[in-house]
């Protein structure tokens, strides 16, 4: 079974995620930061990772440089940025910083099926 870590400070938007992830055949793990997204993926690496830009103690981008840097991962997993932040420069430098796809908030199933499609876990 494919595997998704939802990463979000919102315990909503996670229920959510995770709702839609089930009916999508996804095992899913949830965070409430970078920091713990990061724990987990160096104990359990998931086949993806859909992050929150806006979080405390980590933000998604500081999660996804650590990921980078992380040399405990040994099998990096797709990431899918979630955030309400839309403008062009966050896309850029959220795809620069190593993200895979970018999925506005809020979001439906057809939405999110087709984001994991594009990297190559749907």
């Amino acid at each position: 079974m494919k595997t998704c870590l939802v990463v979000d400070d919102s315990k909503v938007i996670r229920k959510v995620a995770r709702h839609i992830l089930e009916t999508l055949s996804f095992e899913v793990a949830e965070a409430e930061d970078g920091q713990q997204a990061l724990t987990h993926c160096e104990a359990t690496p998931p086949d993806v990772v859909l992050l929150d830009w806006n979080m405390p103690v980590m933000t998604g981008m500081e999660f996804l440089q650590a990921l980078g840097q992380s040399n405990v991962i040994v099998r990096r997993p797709k990431v899918v940025f979630c955030t309400t932040e839309n403008g062009i420069a966050h896309i850029k430098a959220a795809i620069e910083a190593g993200a895979d796809e970018y999925v506005m908030k809020p979001f439906d199933r057809d939405t999110l099926a087709s984001k994991l499609q594009i990297v190559g876990l749907a």
